[in-house]
């Protein structure tokens, strides 16, 4: 049985050799890769670069071909458990403190702002089939425990205005705040943000500037985003991971980053 040891202790995530081939296709070429504790780290990379795929196999949409994949999930009884997530379900992942929202918003529509956020508490719920189906008392207190939470969430978060309102009817903007409160109410140590900004005019992406340093700081989490907006990336983050054809080509600051020859050509211009 192998040990599962992370190579750096400050780590809340990180991947050894993680490969992901469709077919005769490598979308992701072992790929070594780490998120600080308390970190905003970003990844960026041109269309196709596998960064998509990359989050896919963190959260268990994909299980990687080969690799490794180590988490420091939070324990009940306090302190933290590395946990191998290659191989896990979505929803046990998510349980075990993952969260993400995606690249093209997927909010349930035809529901209210208030009940898209229970639905991400539903991981965090304890009341069976049988207290579903039967109501009671526990189960009730548990579903009023659980509003008055995600109430709470919209409130922090400025759509406590629109608790009612359909999540079709508010602003682009709104609709993508409202997302990441969702994945909040799973209560994550690690929040993954798929383009959170793609869309955006640019008042929205400042005030997301201001979201995401708030949003770490209050629940303090870790947050690792995917983003094409250069202006974004090299002011919110404090280290940054470019890849190219499924493999990481450069990592550091944004600063080396800026300046690296190798992310200039591949992906900022030769400008």
């Amino acid at each position: 049985m192998t040990e599962n040891v992370m190579n750096n202790p400050a780590s809340i995530i990180e991947t050894q050799d993680v490969s992901m081939i469709f077919g005769g296709l490598v979308a992701l070429d072992e790929v070594n890769f780490r998120v600080e504790k308390g970190s905003i780290t970003a990844l960026i990379g041109p269309n196709g670069a596998g960064k998509t795929t990359f989050f896919n196999c963190l959260t268990g949409i994909y299980t990687p071909t080969r690799g490794r994949i180590l988490f420091k999930a939070p324990q009940p009884e306090g302190g933290d458990q590395v946990v191998p997530l290659r191989g896990l379900s979505p929803d046990k992942v998510t349980t075990l403190g993952v969260a993400r929202t995606f690249q093209n918003i997927r909010l349930f529509n035809n529901l209210t702002v208030l009940e898209n956020v229970l639905i991400g508490c539903h991981c965090r719920m304890k009341a069976g089939l049988w207290g579903a189906l039967f109501r009671d008392k526990n189960t009730m207190a548990e579903e009023n425990a659980m509003a008055e939470y995600s109430y709470q969430l919209l409130e922090k978060y400025g759509l406590s205005r629109a608790v009612n309102d359909l999540a079709k009817n508010l602003p682009y903007g709104d609709q993508r705040r409202l997302e990441i409160v969702r994945a909040l109410a799973t209560r994550p140590s690690l929040l993954l943000l798929d383009e959170p900004a793609a869309g955006l005019n640019i008042n929205e992406t400042r005030e997301l500037k201001d979201l995401i340093h708030l949003i770490r700081d209050r629940e303090n989490l870790s947050i690792l985003l995917i983003e094409h907006d250069m202006s974004l990336v090299m002011s919110i983050s404090e280290k940054v991971y470019v890849m190219e054809y499924g493999r990481v080509i450069a990592q550091g600051g944004p600063l080396e980053i800026k300046n690296d020859p190798a992310v200039i050509k591949a992906y900022l211009g030769e400008e």
